[in-house]
């Protein structure tokens, strides 16, 4: 099983989450791989610590917010990203995040007199972006880069936002009430045009 079908595989887990519904194409090893694998749907972490778990939870919140639908609090996202950071990035990629997220706790607090999530969403907009800025030379904003293996080396604000859009478009609240589900059996159309009130068909965004 290659790095991508694991970490595919980690969202099934992670997420509770049917392939079914998200459609991925799951190869037999996968299948074998998630038929005899714990339920991980529910279980606990302590990998972060209480203030971390705060500032993650702003960061993913910022990136997908609640509007007329639910955002990235309401879908689990912030326990999903401590459960992969945790669980499944390999050593490089753990170092990368935990050092980007003891950033976050010490310069924030001395840049604005605040922790990260007790600032105004605004303020969060604009450091989200300006880390975005620092990091635009990174080969994960490459033009086009949608079907690859997780960037190991990726800036820590591009792997909260992977993370974050990963983990909540393969929530249930993600796929069922963000995304659309009930396409038509046996048809693909891959140029099909949707207006600008609809949203994107969940299959369209998963198929490997």
């Amino acid at each position: 099983m290659n790095r991508r079908e694991l970490l595919q595989c980690a969202a099934l887990l992670v997420s509770g989450a049917t392939a079914s519904k998200l459609g991925f194409a799951l190869t037999d090893e996968q299948l074998v791989y998630l038929a005899t694998a714990p339920d991980y749907a529910r279980a606990k972490s302590d990998f972060f610590s209480h203030q971390q778990r705060k500032i993650i939870a702003a960061m993913a919140e910022a990136t997908i917010p609640a509007t007329d639908t639910p955002g990235a609090i309401e879908a689990g996202v912030p326990h999903f990203i401590e459960l992969m950071v945790a669980d499944w990035l390999n050593d490089q990629e753990r170092a990368l995040f935990s050092a980007g997220l003891a950033d976050m706790e010490t310069r924030i607090p001395q840049d604005h007199g605040k922790s990260f999530d007790l600032l105004e969403a605004q303020q969060q907009l604009v450091i989200l972006e300006t880390m975005e800025a620092a990091a635009a030379d990174s080969p994960w904003y490459s033009q086009g880069n949608i079907r690859r293996p997780f960037i190991s080396d990726a800036p820590f604000i591009c792997m909260v936002k992977e993370l974050t859009i990963w983990g909540f478009f393969t929530s249930e609240v993600g796929a069922s009430q963000v995304l659309r589900t009930n396409m038509m059996p046996m048809r693909f159309d891959g140029n099909l045009p949707l207006a600008p009130d609809e949203s994107a068909w969940a299959p369209y965004m998963f198929i490997s």
